[in-house]
């Protein structure tokens, strides 16, 4: 077997949460272009229909399922939904996420701390609890979890978010070693400062930008698709040794 077919994915299942736009689009994408399945998840039907739509006219074959990561029966259904349409699954990225607040921690409410945990942290838990007898069964399994480099080094204004990317990252070491055993791998991705929707916010502000470009070893805004390498190693056969691995994307921030 040649090194570049290690890369390959074919006939494997893929779910993607948070996929229907950024990070999430451009990983599904490029496990799909790979021969993955895909299934396209995130809170609204419309928006999974459209890139399913979108994904199957580029010859990758894929189906959209609302699920909120938030709601423990919106996951389970589409687990169920998952299976039963492709009979199983080998792959989950975890990659939704959610910060609806920015200040300090004095001044956050315990229900945006209960929030934001449900949809970083429990949910991906739950969703990697739920693929696990699928991945058993099958004697293999590839878990990646989208972090952020906030949950290695918190940034000002970001603390509950910073709290909740580092239990994700906790996590995902805990699987990696639990399961190990089965054949089962578990890894983390921590972005920087990516050019997507979720850190519009950020992105625009010239002030923050210019910080984080000059605090960086190379000096430009990354764009979805530079994660979606990483993705790609890491369901892969490529990285077939490789579990608990915490892997920095953030043109060398955190030097």
């Amino acid at each position: 077997m040649t090194i570049s077919n290690k890369f390959r994915l074919d006939n494997k299942v893929a779910i993607i949460t948070g996929a229907s736009k950024g990070i999430g689009k451009a990983i599904a994408k490029a496990l799909g272009q790979q021969g993955a399945k895909i299934v396209i998840v995130s809170r609204k039907q419309e928006a999974v229909d459209e890139t399913a739509k979108e994904f199957l006219a580029e010859g990758i074959e894929a189906i959209g399922i609302a699920a909120h990561m938030g709601n423990s029966d919106q996951i389970k259904n589409m687990v169920s939904q998952t299976v039963k349409h492709f009979g199983g699954i080998d792959i989950v990225v975890n990659n939704a996420a959610i910060n609806p607040t920015f200040g300090p921690i004095v001044e956050t409410d315990n229900l945006v701390f209960d929030k934001i945990m449900e949809v970083n942290v429990k949910g991906p838990m739950e969703l990697c609890k739920l693929a696990y007898p699928f991945m058993k069964q099958k004697g293999s399994g590839s878990i990646i979890n989208i972090s952020s480099i906030e949950g290695i080094s918190p940034g000002q204004g970001l603390g509950l978010y910073s709290i909740s990317k580092a239990t994700l990252i906790a996590l995902t070491k805990v699987l990696a070693k639990e399961w190990g055993a089965d054949n089962i791998r578990a890894n983390v991705i921590c972005p920087g400062l990516i050019n997507t929707k979720f850190s519009q916010t950020l992105v625009e502000n010239e002030k923050i930008l210019k910080h984080v470009l000059a605090k960086q070893a190379l000096p430009q805004l990354a764009e979805p698709l530079d994660i979606a390498g990483l993705a790609l190693f890491l369901a892969s056969d490529a990285s077939s040794f490789c579990t608990g691995s915490v892997i920095t994307a953030d043109g060398g921030y955190t030097i």
